[in-house]
């Protein structure tokens, strides 16, 4: 009997058990209990359901209607580690909303109504790795705002109303890698405003309205910025500029095109081992590469009569090859910068056998001796070492400690093992071009901790091992252009949270599907580029990154545009679909970027037709479509197209009769600044038909 009635204590006990379990999870939302996740997205809640269950560890209320979050929004879910608040019409967070979330480390605000950021707004939230804050209203960010953020490493801003950033407004974000605070209406900042920013990696700035149009100096010495691309310094007043002791390894001949009286250029103590001709500054006097690893080879020879040409004063000296070392740029002639085969720079004597043969005595400064493999070159100076086309089989051994851009392209490895650069955890820089490598084993660049760019481009690879990229905390722009890759390396790319750019071109990728790349594996992901693979299609879900911005789909063979697909990426602002098979351009083909895409290129795409409404929801963002090379007699309705400055309709068999009237009329209406570059010539050619543009 006392059994009988044990056990059906234990039934009901169970029973009542189950019930209350799945009373805890909201009758609007959706729970796992396994993941410890729930979502409630879009059911028009005006207020955090209290019945959540204590133990959530990731909250979904994207799509609500939340307006306030009242203090102690959250006290019953303390072991939030994940919450998402996107458009939820939020215009005011209380004092004490978040006061019980020590665990979060992610909070996503973005698409609210935000306009005031107070001093209490984010207290309680001591573990907060990541803040987005985009597409708010925000017009002030009252100091003391940040102060309990101590773990911050990236807070979003951008697409704001911010105007001013005053002095100590991040105070707090000890921590802090990435601040990013484009397209706001910023034209002033205090002196102090990033104050205390010490780890600070990235700053992104653009679009605002700040003046420094009347600037004649700027200083930006010693910050480790590693490329400079083009048109990055748009100063017309500009004289003097200071890019001393940074990380520079590349620099656009663009990157100073909008400075055009420049005199004054320091470029010491960088990375860069060539440089081309600078095109823009047209009063420069004075270019200093002093420090650098410049190679004075057949490759300078148009630096070097640029030089000449202009009357600069050009200092530094040559890094290499040994019969150049340490020679003055400027007493270098174009007849000594030539590139020997490889046998003759085998065969060549070094400096070491010349003077050990009683050669002459060189006037170079005695190198200092450094440790270094064999048949390699390592300058502990500039913190170089390469090994280029020497025919080696293995990575080679024993580089000095301090190197940061390593040089093995042109050899013969075909397969990297685990862990093949030991004690290399400096490099920022490696190159691994034209190797011959068909495999990567798991865990081969384990211990490069610092590692920023890696160049595998121009290899045998068929596939990656979802490992073969473990140990790369910071790996930002990866070169796998000219492989064999018939699929993107979703799995593979999944330990680089930071990366940035993606080089796909020329392997043999056939179809884009989801899965393959998502916003959860490259959250960061910023520029992708698919050119010349196999691409027939890219099915919806393929392309699921919320911050990419750059996509080159051209040189394949899509039949259309991928409309679906580009639902997935909202921040697009440069497509290219040129040299594909497109005949057809259907209605609205743009519409899910047409909020923020600027450029449009589907040049040689044997288009036949573009319907009437195939620009449908592009409009004043758009600033340069290019149809060139293809079959169009009519064009699509341009009129919204407010905001373009370039146009390129040459090479098509336009018909010159009304249908051409409103585009005759529209760029009427174009003022000098906004000219259509149809031509060299402000002028605008229609196949017979020429109208010129007045200005």
């Amino acid at each position: 009997m006392f059994f009988c009635t044990a056990t059906f204590l234990l039934l009901v006990s169970a029973q009542s058990l189950l019930l209350t379990e799945a009373g805890k999870c909201p009758r609007v939302c959706s729970c796992d209990g396994t993941k410890l996740t729930v979502s409630c997205i879009g059911k028009n809640l005006t207020a955090v359901p209290p019945s959540i269950d204590e133990i959530t560890v990731k909250l979904d209320l994207r799509n609500n209607n939340l307006q306030v979050l009242p203090r102690g929004a959250f006290i019953h879910t303390p072991y939030l580690t994940h919450l998402n608040l996107q458009r939820c019409n939020i215009a005011k967070v209380k004092e004490g909303a978040f006061r019980t979330l020590g665990r979060v480390v992610s909070l996503n605000l973005a698409y609210n109504k935000i306009d005031i950021l107070y001093q209490e707004s984010f207290d309680g939230l001591s573990s907060l790795k990541e803040l987005h804050l985009d597409y708010n209203r925000i017009e002030e960010v009252q100091p003391g705002a940040f102060t309990q953020l101590g773990f911050l490493n990236m807070l979003a801003l951008t697409y704001n109303q911010l105007v001013y950033i005053p002095n100590m407004a991040f105070q707090g974000l000890q921590n802090i890698k990435w601040l990013r605070l484009s397209h706001n209406s910023l034209n002033n900042l205090a002196p102090e405003a990033f104050a205390g920013l010490f780890t600070l990696g990235r700053l992104s700035l653009d679009h605002n309205e700040l003046q420094l149009s009347a600037v004649t100096r700027l200083d930006m010495s010693y910050n480790p910025m590693t490329y400079l691309g083009e048109e990055s310094v748009s100063m017309p007043k500009l004289t003097h500029l200071y890019l001393d002791h940074m990380s520079l390894q590349d620099l656009s001949d663009q990157a100073l095109s909008h400075a055009p009286l420049l005199s004054h250029l320091d470029l010491s103590h960088n990375q860069l081992r060539y440089l081309e001709p600078l095109t823009g500054p047209k009063e420069l006097k004075s270019l200093n590469l002093t420090g650098n690893p410049i190679y004075c080879n057949c490759y300078l020879r148009p630096l070097r009569q640029w030089v000449s040409a202009g009357g600069l004063k050009l200092m530094g000296a040559c890094a290499g090859p040994p019969h150049l070392s340490d020679e003055p740029l400027q007493s270098v002639t174009p007849l000594d910068l030539r590139c020997r085969s490889r046998e003759e720079a085998l065969t060549e004597p070094s400096e070491e056998d010349s003077e050990s043969t009683g050669g002459a005595v060189t006037t170079a400064k005695p190198k200092q001796k450094v440790k270094c493999p064999d048949k390699c070159d390592c300058d502990i100076e500039a913190q170089h070492a390469t090994c280029e086309g020497q025919g080696h089989t293995k990575i080679p051994r024993g580089f000095p400690a301090k190197t940061q851009l390593l040089d093995l392209r042109s050899n013969h490895f075909h397969y990297l093992p685990a862990k093949m650069f030991p004690g290399l955890s400096q490099v920022v820089s490696l190159h691994l071009e034209l190797c011959k490598i068909h495999e990567i084993e798991r865990g081969a660049f384990q211990g490069m901790k610092q590692l920023f760019y890696l160049y595998l481009s121009d290899n045998d690879l068929t596939s990656l091992d979802p490992a073969a990229f473990a140990g790369l905390p910071e790996l930002t722009y990866l070169h796998l252009e000219g492989n064999r890759l018939t699929q993107l390396p979703g799995a593979a790319l999944a330990p680089l949270s930071n990366l940035f750019v993606l080089h796909l071109e020329r392997n043999v990728i056939s179809k884009l599907e989801p899965a393959g790349l998502t916003s959860s594996v490259t959250p960061k992901l910023r520029e992708l580029y698919l050119t010349n693979n196999t691409l027939t299609a890219v099915t919806k879900g393929a392309l699921d990154f919320a911050f990419l911005g750059i996509l080159h789909l051209d040189s394949n063979q899509l039949t259309e545009v991928p409309t679906q697909a580009l639902s997935d990426v909202p921040n697009l602002e440069e497509l290219n679909l040129s040299h594909n098979l497109i005949r057809l351009v259907e209605p609205r083909a743009f519409q899910p970027v047409s909020q923020q895409l600027k450029r449009l290129y589907m040049e040689h795409a044997g288009m036949e037709k573009m319907s009437r409404e195939a620009l449908v929801g592009l409009g004043a963002e758009l600033r340069a479509l290019s149809v060139r090379g293809n079959r169009l007699q009519v064009l699509p309705d341009l009129s919204p197209l407010s905001g373009l400055e370039v146009i390129d309709l040459q090479d098509n068999p336009l018909l010159c009769d009304c249908a051409l009237l409103p585009l005759y009329r529209s760029v009427q209406g174009y003022n000098d600044i906004k000219v259509f570059k149809l031509l060299s010539s402000k002028q605008l050619e229609i196949h017979s038909l020429q109208v010129t543009i007045n200005t």
